[in-house]
């Protein structure tokens, strides 16, 4: 492993000193002000959860956040020089009494019902410094991951925030690399600047990998992970496209990931009592076809190992799940299969350019299912499945050019040992829940 992470810097150092032989982003730097930018996202974000499993209480959350982004431009010269603030500002809508799913800060102190009080209003966010040279950017300070071993959550109120050195080489065409160190983590309802979904804080991730794009249709990805004390995760994804005859396109994509839990890591789903050999194996392939406003997917998903794809618990990212079956369920359950099928229609033919709709069902089977008590014992195969909904309209033009509403509406089952309702079986699941989600966005670019 570390072999790997010497070789990633090592492409790293020689792709950036290749900087004669193809255009170079840094050259062409107009400067710090010049390209500058920045925008303001003003998110209404309503999350109800009726809980089915007789087990958990029932959550719901609203509140009010703008989220704020001011990125400089590069000063000229070989080496270019910026800098920028993230951040968000944020207010609950109502009381808020039963508030939960990652959507809005609470104080530590339970109330007499054994439910926290929600903060009335907070603030969040850092900044960060950049350099440029040639095509090769790093970036150290507050920031939002994209990479799927270590993914920031955005599918709540606020993002997750991560705070370290993290850099990105596009000196050979085509070849994305990239590589970082992260020693922060902020969740999307945390106040604390180094507090991951534990409660703890994070001491080191390093993140490395690239995606390659061969050509217009083949696509490549390979990105690795190590959390100090935590975990070793890896990720690989191959995607292909083909258009056909009759104005549609074929999708074909195949994914996977590989995890191996440290002694001290978290995680509710394994099957095992030695903790230092706990490990995951979750892939999928999927199958998309695309003609004009109908988009239709088939997918089949699998994970091996003795645990579930647990992950968020150990500052991996709460969003690291980039996977086709995952709606409200993730379907990553120990020893799970499951298949999906996914339906998107697009308004545009009636005069409504911008109007989403899309429907899924995903079953899963053979979930491994032990008692807390003897973990190697494997008692049950459990069940779930889940029907989804969403509704998203964007504006197209005008002075609202990009706002969007969107409503998302999930009906998830499970069986009654992987809901875990007597409270003594091993499970990492939502639970039986009927959830609806509402969010409002509005962006306003501010220069």
């Amino acid at each position: 492993m570390q072999n790997t992470k010497k070789l990633t810097l090592a492409v790293l150092v020689q792709t950036a000193l290749i900087s004669t032989a193809f255009a170079s982003e840094q050259s062409e730097s107009k400067g710090f002000v010049e390209d500058a930018n920045g925008s303001v996202l003003f998110r209404t974000g309503f999350l109800h959860r009726d809980k089915k499993d007789g087990l958990t209480n029932d959550t719901s959350s609203a509140a009010q956040t703008a989220i704020v982004n001011l990125d400089s431009g590069f000063t000229k010269g070989v080496i270019g020089f910026g800098a920028g603030i993230i951040g968000d500002a944020s207010f609950k809508l109502g009381k808020n009494g039963h508030t939960g799913n990652q959507m809005i800060p609470t104080h530590s102190q339970d109330n007499a019902d054994g439910t926290k009080d929600a903060y009335d209003h907070w603030a969040r966010g850092g900044a960060y410094v950049k350099a440029r040279v040639s095509n090769t950017t790093a970036k150290y300070g507050t920031q939002v991951s994209e990479i799927p071993v270590i993914a920031s959550n955005t599918a709540r109120l606020t993002p997750e925030y991560y705070t370290g050195l993290y850099i990105e080489s596009n000196e050979i065409p085509n070849l994305n690399v990239v590589a970082g160190k992260f020693t922060k983590n902020q969740m999307s309802n945390q106040i604390s600047t180094d507090k991951d979904v534990t409660g703890q804080g994070l001491d080191r991730a390093v993140v490395w990998g690239a995606k390659y794009k061969f050509n217009d249709q083949l696509n490549s990805s390979y990105y690795g992970l190590d959390v100090q004390d935590k975990l070793e995760r890896h990720y690989a994804n191959v995607n292909f496209t083909q258009s056909l005859k009759d104005k549609s396109t074929l999708t074909l994509d195949a994914m996977g990931y590989h995890t191996k839990w440290d002694k001290d890591a978290l995680t509710d789903s394994h099957t095992t009592d030695d903790l230092a050999n706990r490990k995951n194996s979750i892939w999928a392939v999927s199958v998309g076809y695309g003609k004009d406003v109908h988009n239709v997917m088939l997918s089949y998903q699998d994970n091996t190992g003795n645990t579930g794809y647990d992950y968020g618990y150990n500052a991996d990212g709460l969003q690291s799940i980039y996977v086709p079956n995952s709606y409200l369920g993730d379907f990553n359950g120990n020893d799970e299969k499951s298949v999906g099928l996914q339906y998107n229609y697009n308004f545009k033919n009636h005069g409504l350019p911008g109007l989403n709709w899309t429907t899924a069902f995903v079953y899963g089977w053979d979930i491994d299912i032990a008692k807390i008590t003897d973990r190697s014992k494997i008692i049950d195969q459990a069940e779930e499945h889940e029907f989804f909904n969403q509704v998203k309209y964007t504006v197209q033009t005008g002075a609202l050019k990009d706002a969007s509403l969107r409503v998302r509406y999930s009906y998830l089952r499970s069986s009654d040992t992987y809901n875990n309702v007597s409270g003594q079986y091993v499970s990492n699941v939502i639970g039986s829940t009927n959830e609806w989600r509402l969010f409002l966005d509005i962006p306003v670019k501010l220069f």
